[in-house]
């Protein structure tokens, strides 16, 4: 599957999602299974501020197979549970966007989950990164709170 030809998929290079995935570049992996994976991600626009994305590169929702839907979407349901267990949040946002007037800035597809702000909502302004060691912060208290939600992660090498 391809893209929609009238879908105007932000210009970001190489894909730092699939950079994350294969271990070229830093990240903290949650969790993951063959279809999908769970980020944490170093911009925090609410409370454990995750990404659940489909592990094979797809910039939008129309290029998702069934499967890689539900896997993506059995995840955004454990993550929500998770952070409702670790946050004691009064509300949890989703959102997800579908190219760049959307708001897509990233072109693999992906959902965004977090616990809400005091004042209600997340943070969509300018939000400082964080360090990779604050990101596994947050996948351990994430894990702590929730462990049912998130098995194992397999060891590499």
């Amino acid at each position: 599957m391809t893209a929609s030809p009238s879908i105007e998929l932000p210009h970001d290079g190489a894909c730092a999602f699939c950079a994350y995935l294969s271990g070229d570049r830093p990240y903290t992996v949650l969790a993951r299974d063959a279809l999908a994976a769970v980020l944490v991600t170093r911009a925090q626009r609410g409370f454990s501020h995750l990404l659940v994305i489909p592990v094979r590169h797809a910039p939008t929702i129309l290029d998702l197979n069934d499967s890689e839907a539900e896997a993506v979407m059995a995840w955004l349901r454990q993550c929500a549970r998770a952070i409702d267990l670790a946050e004691h949040r009064p509300g949890i946002s989703v959102w997800q966007n579908n190219g760049a007037p959307a708001g897509q800035a990233i072109s693999h597809f992906h959902f965004h989950i977090a616990g809400t702000l005091p004042q209600g909502g997340t943070d969509f302004g300018e939000v400082p990164e964080i360090d990779v060691s604050a990101t596994e912060a947050i996948a351990q208290r994430l894990r702590a709170a929730a462990p049912s939600c998130f098995p194992p992660l397999p060891r590499s090498g």
